[in-house]
């Protein structure tokens, strides 16, 4: 059985990724803390501050795993000052890539929808097309959506330097089922004056991450390749471009959108992976399902 060293594993990502994951591969997941209960027999749990070097390569090598999946992050704008969000993000990053790289393992890391900038705080800003695809231009003004772009160039230098496979998966504004934040967003929805959306009303389920990270990991693959996680839909229940036209007042030339379909392509997921997202908050915002207990403290 293959070995997975999972960081950021008590975090919403990591929680459902190790839940997914625990009956196929010996897991050590590493946080701030350890859990006060852990229900899975192949899952161990450290506590470490991955922005500090030694701890970071020392459970690595200690570890030695066959891939490491690095879910570690302050995770969006707002949670923290800029500043700290951008280091934190960067040094941990930075530690957990090369430390992987140091012992061969594959990677595969989430970045962000954030990286390609749509918005920064009021400002709308133009588009190069849509849907937006990981060939969009990355621009972010923030500190979170630029330490998402430092972290692929770091995953591009560490499969370069270790000849390794290291994956950035992008989601967008990730939603845990039946305790959607969605419907409050929808609710006071106008088409007629909308405010910019920095995500452009997309999400994606949890559980729809975490199988793409399991599709990464089952996946041959080599270099460093990035791709986009999102819903089908938009969350708002209007088309998609007439609420980018009404927010931005334009649309780019390039634009073939058609319905409520997300603004972000899951296209090479799609095709490269076989991975197609399989929830909507139609269902999921009210869905009654188990939680993983890997979080309980």
């Amino acid at each position: 059985m293959e070995t997975l060293l999972v960081t950021g594993a008590l975090g919403g990502i990591g929680r459902w990724t190790i839940d997914d994951l625990a009956g196929s591969y010996e897991i050590v997941g590493v946080d701030l803390s350890e859990p006060t209960h852990n229900p899975y027999e192949t899952v161990e749990y450290l506590a470490a501050d991955l922005t500090e070097q030694g701890p970071a390569w020392e459970i690595t090598a200690h570890v030695d795993p066959d891939v490491v999946v690095h879910l570690a992050a302050v995770p969006g704008a707002g949670h923290r000052g800029e500043t700290e969000t951008f280091l934190t993000n960067v040094s941990s990053t930075y530690n957990v890539l090369t430390a992987a790289g140091e012992v061969g393992a594959d990677v595969v890391w989430t970045s962000s929808e954030a990286t390609y900038g749509v918005t920064f705080g009021d400002e709308a800003r133009p588009l190069a097309h849509l849907p937006i695809d990981e060939t969009h231009p990355q621009r972010p003004l923030d500190g979170y959506g630029l330490s998402k772009v430092v972290g692929e160039t770091i995953a591009e230098r560490t499969s370069r330097r270790y000849g390794t496979a290291v994956t950035s998966v992008q989601p967008s504004w990730v939603q845990i089922p039946g305790a959607y934040q969605t419907r409050a967003v929808r609710e006071t929805f106008d088409l007629d004056d909308p405010a910019p959306s920095g995500s452009l009303w997309s999400y994606v389920d949890v559980r729809d991450v975490a199988t793409l990270i399991r599709r990464v990991i089952e996946t041959d693959r080599t270099g460093h390749e990035r791709f986009l996680a999102t819903a089908s839909d938009n969350y708002v229940d209007v088309p998609t471009a007439d609420a980018i036209d009404a927010a931005w007042g334009r649309l780019p030339e390039e634009c073939s959108l058609t319905g409520d379909e997300s603004a972000f392509s899951t296209t090479a997921a799609r095709s490269e992976l076989g991975w197609a997202p399989e929830h909507s908050w139609r269902g999921a915002e009210t869905a009654d399902v188990d939680r993983p207990l890997s979080g309980e403290h």
